[in-house]
């Protein structure tokens, strides 16, 4: 997608008129948007932020506890949960695909985060890494939304609190918004390298610093 035509689009993401939503008005809503059986296609969903702060999450709780241990038996203990997950999106005719764009040094909350995601991947999910740099030329004025596209129909453009707390999204019911939008993401996906390659290269299970220390 030429330059100017992605400023626009990424523009019009956040200027968009659209219903907004508290966090389980969200997932309550993209949960019933998934079960519709004329929601077919790809998912895409573009991870941009390097800090989040997973309130009540098992897991996050144990990371700020310092019990990294803890931490990686959350993770493993979700694959049952992960693999219904990715049954469920195939029953529906859906391909949920993620795009995890990575700055370096590796934040504590990504080498975290990326804990979980190697567990999603092994469960069948489909994560690509891409490094800041390759997306540095669209972020002139700010950096690039957190989005979900569905089936080039609907955009979710997922909102957060101050402290990068969840809290919700705004829906986007626009084909072509949405279409320029599911271009962009795929685009930026096919430049990435599989997740698995960058986890064993960069991460690994080792105990990053306190979440404190990002």
């Amino acid at each position: 997608m030429p330059q100017n035509l992605t400023s626009q689009m990424l523009d019009a993401v956040r200027a968009a008129d659209g219903r907004v939503m508290d966090r389980p008005a969200y997932h309550a809503d993209a949960a019933a948007l998934r079960a519709d059986p004329d929601m077919v296609g790809d998912v895409w969903k573009l991870e941009r932020s390097q800090v989040f702060y997973e309130e009540g999450d098992p897991a996050w709780q144990a990371f700020l506890a310092n019990d990294w241990k803890r931490v990686l038996e959350i993770f493993e203990s979700e694959r049952p949960a992960l693999h219904e997950g990715i049954a469920t999106y195939t029953r529906q005719g859906l391909r949920l695909r993620r795009l995890r764009v990575v700055e370096n040094p590796l934040t504590p909350y990504l080498r975290w985060e990326m804990q979980s995601h190697r567990v999603f991947v092994e469960c069948g999910y489909e994560i690509g890494v891409l490094e800041a740099e390759a997306v540095r030329q669209h972020e002139h004025r700010s950096p690039l939304p957190e989005l979900m596209v569905y089936g080039r129909r609907v955009i979710y453009h997922v909102r957060y609190d101050d402290r990068w707390a969840p809290a919700g999204a705004k829906r986007i019911d626009d084909p072509v918004l949405a279409n320029w939008a599911a271009d962009f993401v795929s685009g930026l996906y096919a430049r990435s390298q599989p997740f698995l390659d960058f986890f064993h290269r960069e991460v690994g299970t080792a105990a990053p610093a306190s979440a404190g220390g990002d």
